[in-house]
């Protein structure tokens, strides 16, 4: 990995900070394929799926039989994982349920405002299929939803060459009792949850990564439903001290290096000697590791050991990054984490790795990348709910409020606006007279 210096290395770093969300040429294509599938439902779906994903898909309904014989491809021991980690993101996301509340304000007049709580009524889940089954993401995408109250969830995942969905995906969408899903992937199946075909019917919200195919549809599709976020590649930043362990830190920089070559694996320190030291065990780990040609592109196109010359300004090189995961691991770990405005999920201690965040502690690993932070959240219960606002006028209050109101409507020249207080106003009037 490359060492820079934080005070001197000016242009590399603001490369680093400036990182695109994902990479816009694409979008031509992109806008070709939702159109078709807009117009021409599952025919023009069915086409795409059997053109980038596999041509031996006859059917987009994934059946009961199909997911009976994803069992038997599934050990035990992967049903007992899936057990474990579901009861641990359900106990995160029930807490995180309990506290949020509807506000209502009751006057002595009998006047009501309030805002009201409910849950979104479909959601559709997109789990991708390429290089590797991602059923982890599942759960941390569905158990919010199902915790918010969602009636309904959907789940669309390209199918592999020999046109079946990973028996991992289909056993944990089971687990959680997703019934319907669909073999369908890219912007093809963004755009037929957003739009609906006869198949697959039109959601309320879409969540779920993908890579830069998916993310520009989720963008383009922005407006017909919600999403939760346009994600880029997944990211790493760890501050760590003197004292840190310079294989603790090798190994979860290999590990962000692994998911993509697109991947930023960075490490920020004050001391040189932890720098070279992370570099020499990142150099003996190597090796060993299974995607070995995935992780040197990864660290050689955007891995990074930074030496800073203050704690504070490696503080404030943190802020500006925004990154998706932080770890960090300094003997003052816990006290740091007051001077962080900006990450998606903060792992605090050595013993903290990300990829206990990514599969079993609880809080969503679906997070804000590429600088997000700085105004996204993780994916939680909060973005499967909607407030609805409730204004219970009573006689005396419109009396009071209506004046003003009239008065504000007129100035920006709705005049029917003032017209439907004022015709209110008189009523009472005439209704006062007339018991007088």
């Amino acid at each position: 990995m490359r060492i820079l210096r934080l005070s001197k290395d000016k242009r590399e770093i603001d490369n680093i900070l400036n990182r695109p969300p994902f990479e816009e040429s694409t979008l031509a294509l992109i806008r070709d394929i939702i159109l078709k599938v807009k117009e021409g439902g599952d025919s023009a779906l069915l086409s795409f799926v059997q053109r980038f994903d596999s041509p031996l898909v006859s059917s987009l309904t994934v059946s009961e039989e199909d997911v009976k014989s994803a069992y038997e491809k599934a050990s035990k021991e992967f049903t007992r994982a899936i057990d474990r980690a579901m009861r641990n993101i359900q106990r995160f996301h029930k807490a995180c349920f309990r506290n949020l509340k509807e506000t209502i304000l009751n006057f002595p007049d009998g006047t009501k405002l309030a805002s009201l709580i409910r849950p979104i009524e479909r959601v559709g889940i997109y789990i991708p299929g390429g290089k590797a089954p991602y059923p982890s993401t599942l759960l941390m995408t569905a158990i919010p939803a199902q915790v918010a109250g969602v009636r309904e969830i959907i789940l669309c995942s390209p199918p592999r060459a020999n046109g079946e969905i990973h028996p991992l995906i289909l056993v944990t969408a089971n687990e959680l009792g997703i019934r319907r899903i669909f073999r369908a992937g890219g912007a093809q199946a963004i755009a037929a949850m957003s739009f609906g075909t006869e198949t697959i019917p039109k959601v309320d919200k879409i969540v779920g990564p993908g890579g830069a195919i998916v993310a520009g549809a989720k963008r383009e599709v922005f407006g017909y439903v919600s999403i939760e976020g346009i994600t880029g590649p997944s990211e790493v930043l760890i501050l760590a001290d003197e004292k840190a362990n310079p294989t603790f830190i090798a190994s979860d920089l290999l590990a962000q290096a692994e998911h993509d070559p697109l991947a930023w694996s960075v490490l920020i320190t004050l001391s040189s000697k932890l720098a070279e030291a992370v570099n020499r065990e990142i150099n003996a780990l190597l090796p060993s590791m299974g995607r070995r040609e995935i992780i040197e592109q990864s660290l050689e196109e955007r891995g990074f050991v930074i030496i800073a010359d203050s704690l504070e300004s490696a503080i404030d090189f943190v802020n500006d990054f925004a990154p998706e995961h932080l770890e960090i691991m300094m003997e003052n770990g816990e006290e740091i984490v007051q001077f962080i405005r900006n990450a998606g999920a903060i792992f605090v201690g050595e013993y903290s790795p990300t990829a206990i965040g990514d599969y079993i502690a609880g809080p969503s690993h679906t997070l804000p990348t590429g600088g997000t932070a700085r105004f996204f959240s993780p994916l939680s219960v909060e973005d499967f709910l909607k407030r609805t606002s409730l204004i219970s006028y009573t006689p005396q209050r419109l009396k009071r409020d209506g004046e003003p109101a009239m008065r504000l409507a007129e100035s920006e020249g709705l005049l029917a606006h003032s017209h439907s207080i004022s015709k209110r106003l008189e009523a009472l009037e005439e209704d006062e007279r007339s018991r007088a």
